[in-house]
């Protein structure tokens, strides 16, 4: 892996701060990207040696968020989508997922990282049904007034709204309700909400065990990294009607529908956990 990404002019993007670990870099690199620096490397590390299992977890996400985004653009017949706390770029975007299951899908991706931000709209010039919002996800009001954001919802038709791994980064619990709410209530009926999220289950467990060392072990790095329970994560869908098998390792999740014919592995260290709902 290099030791930092470059561009035409030989230099590190603009904004990019190379010197403390980005969340988003950090998670590429769980991911085999290239596009990551020695402080994401460094967190990585020290990750490892408390939860070998994290790369497991992030490919996990990624292939949760496939088998969602499909089932959502092929059965569901969502063509409108929002995808909130992107992050890098990385093999089977939401838009490559949604656009191969249904050509006339429009994806808006939304991210601050400066990271994320350079890449992202490198990647989206050659796709006019993508676009990307350089917006603070804990500012719903400025995303919703983004014009690209706005143009989405202002149709009415459903849209599915993707908050993969990004409201456990806000460590204050009912400001993390109060975001997630203001989301859902722009949503047009109709829409689906999909939210992955870092748990705490809160019965002694293993999970609980490695959590509680994780989170001393990276809170320096990530101060507001919140692992929650699932009563909590569940709350944050806002009384939409939340799809079986509800709130659950993502291992142990599936499609609406969807059926397990043999009990699939489960990691009982997995502290990522899963849901899709939909709003009436």
């Amino acid at each position: 892996m290099t030791d930092q990404p470059t561009y035409d002019s030989g230099l590190v993007a603009h904004g990019i701060d190379t010197t403390r670990p980005s969340v988003a870099r950090v998670y590429d690199y769980f991911l085999g990207g290239k596009d990551n620096y020695e402080p994401d490397r460094e967190l990585y590390r020290q990750i490892m040696k408390i939860a070998p299992e994290a790369p497991e977890w992030a490919r996990a996400n990624r292939a949760w968020l496939k088998e969602v985004i499909t089932w959502l653009a092929a059965e569901a017949g969502v063509r409108r989508f929002i995808d909130a706390g992107s992050g890098l770029p990385t093999a089977e975007n939401t838009h490559q997922i949604a656009q191969r299951a249904n050509l006339g899908a429009s994806v808006v991706y939304i991210d601050n990282d400066p990271s994320v931000v350079a890449h992202g709209r490198a990647l989206l010039l050659d796709n006019d049904r993508t676009q990307f919002s350089a917006a603070d996800l804990t500012k719903p009001d400025e995303v919703l007034a983004d014009p690209a954001v706005a143009a989405l919802l202002a149709a009415g038709e459903p849209v599915a709204l993707v908050m993969a791994l990004m409201l456990h980064h806000v460590a204050d619990y009912e400001e993390t309700k109060r975001i997630a709410r203001a989301y859902v209530d722009a949503l047009p009926p109709g829409s689906f909400l999909a939210i992955t999220h870092a748990c705490k289950p809160g019965d002694g467990g293993p999970v609980d065990e490695l959590v509680t060392e994780l989170s001393a072990k990276v809170t320096q790095a990530f101060p507001d990294l919140a692992f929650r329970s699932v009563e909590q994560i569940s709350a944050l869908f806002g009384g939409t009607e939340i799809f079986q098998p509800g709130i659950v390792r993502l291992a142990e999740w599936h499609v609406p529908g969807g059926r397990v014919d043999e009990e699939p592995p489960v990691d009982v260290r997995d502290v990522i956990y899963g849901g899709l709902a939909r709003k009436r």
